[in-house]
């Protein structure tokens, strides 16, 4: 089941094997810590279709949203309605983008920090951009380690991210050996304070390196970052649209992979995913056009199936954050992502 790596490279290639044999033990322990102090499962929805009659696919109590999605929402009426709503559509946790959003009035941290407590929403995560060469000041991890840290700690999150491409110094590998590099310094900073530091990714991660056309820049990033330090976000869309742009090297040569599989090899890397939706369109420069989770055609049945299953006690590790980078009705599709993912049955694990 576990993907070849679509590098050629001997060493990287090496070096993603042996952490794949690692990362199937490790998630199994890691999983079972982490299910050992998991929260109660808020109540699911009792709207919507239900596909299939065995058990929910969807992990009780791991229900997030990315607040990105409802930036509009935010920003008019505050976070309080928002998280009003988001507790009516069954939603157990939150990631958040930024503490303000341009919210309706000022909010402290700890403000906030109640503000979901009181909503039954656990707040997961936050995505912070990773650099600003041009801005000493610039609240990213380069810039501002310790403060980003300090208001993570202070929120009481478990994980503390970027949404930036491993970009910084280049499309080469020894560039993103450098990035790497600056993962791992974050990894281990955040790791002491117990948080997780983790990179969410977008389609260009899965792009071929500039210098070696035939080694994958995501398997450099897997195989150059500490596996203790360092996890990812798999966001699950943009890597189906990048299994549709970065199927074929510039050679034309077929380089297909299976975003699936990634996970399936190490699967505790991937302790959040990002689920949005996307309808299939090989006309559209993505392969796909976004929409609301359950109205397009990734198989999230069979992806949350397959990963809850992979390790022991993972239906207790993993957290599923629903986005949509531009809905058309924000709470429509908070509401509706919400009502699908809660409508999912098996009728066995791995179905």
């Amino acid at each position: 089941m576990s993907p070849k790596p679509s590098s050629t490279d001997p060493e990287i290639a090496r070096r993603l094997s042996r952490r794949g044999m690692l990362g199937v033990a490790a998630g199994a322990t890691a999983a079972a810590l982490v299910g050992a102090a998991a929260p109660t499962a808020a109540a699911a929805p009792a709207t919507g279709p239900k596909h299939g009659h065995g058990h929910p696919v969807l992990p009780p109590g791991r229900l997030g949203i990315q607040l990105y999605s409802l930036r509009d929402k935010v920003s008019t009426v505050g976070f309080a309605p928002v998280f009003a709503e988001l507790e009516r559509y069954g939603y157990d946790e939150i990631e958040f983008a930024g503490y303000t959003q341009g919210s309706a009035g000022p909010i402290s941290l700890a403000q906030l920090k109640a503000l979901a407590r009181d909503h039954g929403l656990h707040p997961i995560g936050s995505h912070v951009g990773y650099y600003d060469d041009s801005n000493p000041s610039a609240y990213t991890f380069a810039q501002n380690l310790t403060k980003v840290l300090d208001d993570a700690e202070a929120l009481g999150l478990k994980h503390i991210g970027t949404a930036s491409g491993p970009f910084r110094y280049g499309n080469t590998v020894d560039a993103w050996k450098r990035a790497a590099e600056d993962f791992n310094t974050y990894g281990e900073a955040a790791r002491k304070r117990g948080m997780k530091f983790y990179q969410h990714n977008h389609a260009e991660e899965f792009s071929f390196a500039t210098d070696k056309p035939k080694v994958r820049l995501y398997d450099v990033l897997l195989a150059e970052t500490d596996p203790d330090s360092v996890y990812l976000e798999m966001d699950i869309y943009w890597a189906f649209s990048a299994q549709f742009r970065f199927g074929k090297r510039a050679d034309g040569t077929p380089a297909p992979f299976e975003p699936l599989d990634y996970v399936l090899k190490q699967p505790h890397r991937y302790p959040l995913f990002h689920v949005k939706d996307g309808i299939r369109d090989e006309t559209a420069h993505d392969g796909y056009r976004m929409t609301d989770v359950g109205d397009g055609d990734i198989d999230y049945k069979k992806f949350l199936s397959k990963v809850t299953a992979r390790t022991h006690q993972g239906r207790r590790y993993h957290h599923w954050q629903t986005e949509h980078d531009n809905p058309s009705e924000s709470y429509a599709f908070a509401r509706k992502s919400s009502e699908h993912l809660h409508s999912l049955r098996s009728g066995r694990c791995g179905d």
